[in-house]
């Protein structure tokens, strides 16, 4: 009888690698693009003889790719997951191609676009294929896989970027997606079922709530990039995306209380867990992004680093994600209750940070490296318990909407951390005089040389106002029940 059940278990096992095949790499390219192109900004500029709108081109990725998401995610409840994935990574491809073959800035923003409207699917169609695949209680067993693939394409971007931009040509940016691609779209069609929910896809789409759902979060984005920098905070145009996002994010609300298979169905506001899940997955991700941005130029103003050795420096800290991600879904595998592990990962979290705060002025490599692990490990444990407890909440119909809905929201998170401490360093860099301007700042994230006078005292409030983002996280988080993981799929 036991070899029957190891028989029977490693048969799910290879059914599920088989699944995971494409999966990894869409993830892979999800992830790669966030960040490959940014090293080869300068190049792009002189070949195509053009310095305006650079920061276009990742913004107008960012925009789209958040925008599709939920959408993505809520056709594949009507459609199927690989119907979905095949169209995202077939538009993605071929936005690629054009991409690599622009003639101007503005027919590069406008490329960019379009393999956002792809790539956005990748993770989120990704995500909830996992889900189908596997259940909440055994994702452990995987998980390992899926945040190390994350972490390489993350760290693995600036440099890939950085090389061929100087060794052959930026356009290979771009074209390198081409194999990448069809290799992911060969095995995600190899491996996905073509299935689909016959109930739910009766259902008609929400086209009005899409609408509404795409103008609000375009112009919250463009308000948390262009106020401030390219917009004064007071100004007209600000006021009025402002406006658009208050009129547009009441109609969306007023659109989903009435239409039950909406594109986010009010269900999923009911159940506690999820909600409370997603809001702790939104701060969290505010917490990563602003440690992405601020960890750098702490580095250099307070350590003394060049910038090689910060982002060196930063190793430690995503390798602790990474770890956090793994420990989380072995956890979860043996204990069956995500609320302990992700509360344990927010105070984890927040006590690194805090520690962070408190000696920032009195700090060694050493002692700094091991302040971020235990801030990135905790955050890794709060990033991947978020997400179980959101997929083991909703329904299986609404499995998609549920994981594009999450997936908007921490990008809403990001943006809002990377608000925050753009305007938190404008006001320092105000504050002690340096010769230059905050859009500079906002706009050359990575480039942190030309702020890397700050005093000390600006990273003790930095790291204080993470602290305080992740001790909210735990209050928040704290209120969600512990139910018991599912050890079966839907």
């Amino acid at each position: 009888m036991s070899d029957a059940i190891q028989n029977d278990e490693a048969a799910r096992h290879r059914a599920v690698l088989k699944v995971l095949s494409g999966i990894v790499i869409c993830i892979f390219l999800a992830a790669l693009d966030q960040t490959v192109v940014i090293p080869a900004i300068p190049a792009i500029a002189a070949s195509l003889d053009d310095h305006r709108n650079l920061s276009w081109i990742l913004t107008a990725y960012l925009l789209a790719s958040t925008i599709a998401a939920p959408i993505y995610g809520r056709l594949s409840d009507h459609y199927g997951r690989r119907r979905l994935l095949e169209i995202s990574l077939c538009i993605f491809i071929a936005a690629s191609v054009i991409c690599g073959s622009a003639g101007s800035i503005s027919q590069l923003v406008l490329f960019r676009a379009l393999q956002g409207i792809g790539g956005g699917g990748l993770m989120s169609l990704a995500q909830a294929a996992i889900a189908d695949a596997v259940s909440p209680r055994e994702r452990g067993r995987y998980q390992g896989y899926l945040a190390g693939v994350w972490a390489i394409a993350s760290i693995a971007g600036p440099l890939v970027g950085g090389y061929l931009a100087d060794h052959a040509s930026w356009r290979w940016l771009f074209w390198i997606n081409l194999p990448i691609g069809s290799v992911a779209l060969l095995l995600c069609r190899r491996g996905l079922p073509a299935t689909k929910d016959t109930h739910i896809g009766k259902a008609k789409f929400d086209v009005a709530g899409s609408a509404f759902m795409t103008v609000t979060v375009s112009a919250l984005l463009l308000l948390l990039t262009l106020g401030g920098s390219t917009f004064p905070w007071a100004s007209l145009q600000t006021c009025t995306l402002a406006g658009c996002v208050i009129v547009f994010g009441c109609l969306l609300k007023y659109q989903q209380a009435r239409f039950k298979d909406g594109l986010f169905p009010p269900r999923l506001f009911v159940d506690r867990a999820l909600v409370v899940a997603n809001i702790g997955g939104m701060l969290s991700a505010g917490a990563m992004f602003a440690s992405l941005f601020i960890l750098p130029i702490f580095y250099q103003s307070v350590l003394h680093a060049d910038a090689t050795s910060s982002g060196l420096l930063m190793v430690p800290f995503l390798a602790s994600s990474v770890v956090g991600n793994y420990i989380t879904g072995h956890v979860a595998r043996s204990y069956g209750r995500m609320r302990p592990v992700l509360l344990g990962g927010a105070a984890i979290a927040a006590s690194g940070f805090l520690l962070l705060a408190c000696f920032t002025g009195h700090i060694a490599f050493s002692t700094s490296a091991f302040f971020t692990i235990c801030a990135g490990a905790g955050m890794g444990c709060a990033n991947v318990s978020t997400l179980m407890i959101v997929q083991n909440s909703a329904q299986q119909r609404d499995i998609g909407a549920a994981t594009g809905m999450y997936l908007l929201l921490r990008s809403i998170g990001s943006m809002l951390g990377g608000a925050a401490v753009g305007a938190f360093l404008d006001f320092q860099i105000r504050r002690s005089a340096l010769s230059f301007s905050a859009a500079s700042a906002g706009s050359k994230m990575h480039d942190t040389s030309s702020i890397s006078g700050l005093p000390s005292e600006t990273f003790n409030l930095a790291f204080a106002g993470m602290a305080a983002l992740m001790l909210i996280g735990l209050v928040v988080c704290a209120r969600a029940p512990d139910t018991t993981l599912r050890s079966a799929r839907h």
